[in-house]
């Protein structure tokens, strides 16, 4: 168990910025800095980071915390695994307690996952640099690649030796279960329950997260055995999915976001030989079709990515899809094709590292150019053919989510194809229609029973100033008002109202209101409690202490998504301050809260009288009745105080 004093010393030395901007690109936005959500797909930043609270808050997933909340949410970790990774990362000296027995028991499975992982790629890097067999097998065959010790290093590489149990005899002895093994897919089991280790005779390439655990193993033959696949890999497991996984990504992040641009390859050693000729900006789907979620990942640090191919017109066409996908994702793309027979790896090894570079930069090329290249080498002279292809080019073209990056890439298709921009915005139009009804046929089908799906338009609805609006029902108008209350609260505990705190006013003022949502209940409770005890309670103990939703619910309240720009006050343009009045916004939310209250309790009481009047519960009905008129009463006092007319 990791000691309180490792715990605080961690505490003390991280930086939210510095943390987040590990996973996410990050930009100044005001005081504060936004960027993409990392947990759903987006278009527009709806992430926001507040250093000066030390929080994050992603607005389209709700979730929300400090940064141990984040690198848990992001990471899948528990609360030791986050603070483990943190240490490091702060250089952090890890004290711990010691477990019982019972606590060495209940040890996840998912952390045991992790340990395994990192014991075997220790194993396999020791093979390779320890192991007779490892030099001469493995150690020369990155030699023939000319990888350096430094890389080799760098990326963690190892060799599996040519045996059945190697591996798994060594791990066993070492205390690891063969359940656990089996579990992590570096051991098979056959049907009669024995097993044997996957790795056998190869070069082991291990796959790593962004924040570098390695989470599964590439494994390359090195023999000319023809019922072997070149190339195995780990099998999915709980903490692998490959399809949220790019080679090279925890080496090149930074290089990345540095140089706002992403060179895509297909394999592990291209990724590696691009790292020997200093071009680190590099990621791999390493073998697999690319997939939205890993171009998510690519969309965190840049928007611009080069897609690399090899001079082989099948792997070309297949690729294709990969450059429609990207487009989708809102990316922008370019390609760079290398002669026939070459690849990044073995371009990169024959031309050396500053004619590498020099051919990456000269040969780069928008999709438009690098499409309509390929299309017209075998539409020569057939203008059915030729026309195809055009409006393949256009269908690229519709698949990006931004208009004006849409129209600019169809007057490049005008001008390179000798074809009317009048011609391509017509067949631009045709494709944007039909995927559209498309999408409102396939709305309709998975909500039947809503009405006018796509066909009205929203009205948006305030729910405290508008007190007409029937679309509004009470406790919505309930909801709306005690989370105001509760963000004064977590805002402004400590500020100065009239002669005493804000907390104690509202607390005192509300102290008879039952809040109705559980989450703002918690809240508001541990503030009286805390009220009560002397101890003070802000935003940084829910933060701490709070449950999921209560953590969420935090950070969201204490979050501004906007800021007046700097801009304002050099023009001498100045926007009052909402704690300059702090008095009147505490005061009216008291009265607020009491008249929704108060309606919704007429509201209920109401239902109740004509429950008791078709029952025909005389006495029951009187008892109502005289209820009723009390709470008017009040709703009138309440009202006149609020300045709001209500009927009589």
């Amino acid at each position: 168990m990791i000691s309180r004093e490792t715990i605080d010393e961690v505490k003390n030395r991280i930086d939210i910025i510095d943390v987040i901007s590990d996973f996410v690109t990050l930009k100044k936005s005001g005081q504060n800095y936004k960027a993409l959500s990392p947990f759903v797909n987006e278009k527009t930043p709806s992430f926001f980071v507040v250093p000066a609270k030390g929080i994050f808050k992603d607005f389209s997933s709700g979730k929300g915390g400090d940064a141990f909340t984040f690198v848990m949410e992001h990471e899948k970790l528990s609360y030791a695994e986050t603070i483990r990774y943190l240490a490091k990362k702060y250089g952090v000296e890890i004290k711990e307690d010691r477990l019982t027995d019972e606590g060495q028991a209940i040890q996840s499975e998912r952390e045991g996952l992790y340990i395994l992982m990192n014991f075997a790629k220790d194993y396999y890097k020791n093979i390779l640099a320890n192991h007779e067999d490892g030099k001469s097998i493995g150690l020369s065959y990155f030699r023939e690649r000319s990888f350096t010790d430094k890389t080799i290093e760098k990326f963690e590489l190892g060799f599996a030796l040519d045996g059945w149990e190697n591996f798994s005899k060594e791990a066993i002895a070492k205390g690891y279960n063969k359940e656990l093994l089996e579990k992590t897919g570096l051991v098979v089991k056959r049907e009669d329950g024995s097993s044997y280790d996957r790795f056998r005779g190869r070069v082991i390439f291990p796959v790593h997260n962004i924040s570098g655990k390695v989470l599964a193993f590439g494994a390359r033959m090195l023999g000319k055995d023809k019922n072997q696949p070149k190339y195995i890999n780990s099998p999915e497991t709980d903490i692998y999915h490959k399809s949220d996984v790019l080679y090279g990504l925890y080496q090149g992040k930074n290089a990345i976001r540095q140089l706002d641009v992403c060179y895509l390859v297909e394999g592990y050693t291209d990724v590696i030989s691009m790292h020997q000729s200093d071009v680190e900006n590099v990621v791999a789907s390493s073998g697999t079709a690319l997939t939205e979620n890993q171009i998510k990942l690519i969309h965190r640090f840049t928007e611009n990515v080069t897609v690399l191919f090899d001079g082989d017109s099948a792997g070309i066409k297949a690729a294709l899809r990969g450059i429609d996908m990207i487009l989708k994702g809102g990316l922008n793309v370019r390609v760079v094709l290398f002669p026939d027979g070459e690849d990044p790896d073995s371009y990169s090894r024959k031309v050396g590292t500053t004619a590498f570079k020099t051919f990456l930069k000269e040969h780069s090329q928008d999709f438009v150019s690098f499409k309509a290249g390929l299309f017209a080498q075998e539409a020569a002279g057939d203008p059915i053919k030729k026309a195809e292809s055009i409006k393949e080019i256009v269908t690229s073209i519709a698949l990006i989510p931004d208009a004006v990056k849409r129209s600019v890439y169809i007057q490049e298709t005008s001008d390179q194809l000798k074809i009317a921009e009048a011609v391509l915005l017509t067949e631009l139009n045709k494709i944007l229609l039909q995927e559209r009804r498309k999408n409102e046929k396939e709305k309709l089908r998975e909500q039947p029973d809503q009405p006018n799906q796509g066909n009205e338009s929203l009205t948006i609805v305030d729910p405290i100033e508008d007190l007409n609006q029937s679309e509004v029902d009470m406790p919505t108008m309930v909801y709306y008002q005690e989370r105001e209350t509760i963000r004064l609260l977590l805002n402004y505990s400590e500020q100065k109202f009239d002669d005493q705190k804000l907390a104690d006013y509202l607390l005192h003022e509300l102290d008879d209101v039952e809040f109705k949502n559980e989450v703002f209940k918690g809240i508001f409770e541990t503030f009286k409690s805390g009220l009560t005890k002397g101890e003070p309670i802000d935003n940084q103990y829910f933060l701490q202490n709070g449950t999921e939703a209560v953590k969420r619910m935090v950070t969201e309240l204490i979050t501004s998504r906007y800021d007046a720009s700097h801009h304002w006050n050099e023009k001498n343009i100045f926007f009052p301050k909402e704690q300059d009045n702090l008095n009147q916004l505490a005061t009216t939310n008291v009265l607020r809260l009491k008249f929704r209250v108060v309606q919704k309790m007429m509201e209920d009481n109401l239902q109740s009288v004509k429950e008791l009047e078709t029952k025909g519960e005389w006495e029951d009905l009187d008892k109502a009745l005289e209820k009723q008129t009390g709470l008017k009463r009040a709703e009138t006092e309440l009202a006149e105080l609020l300045g709001i007319v209500v009927a009589k």
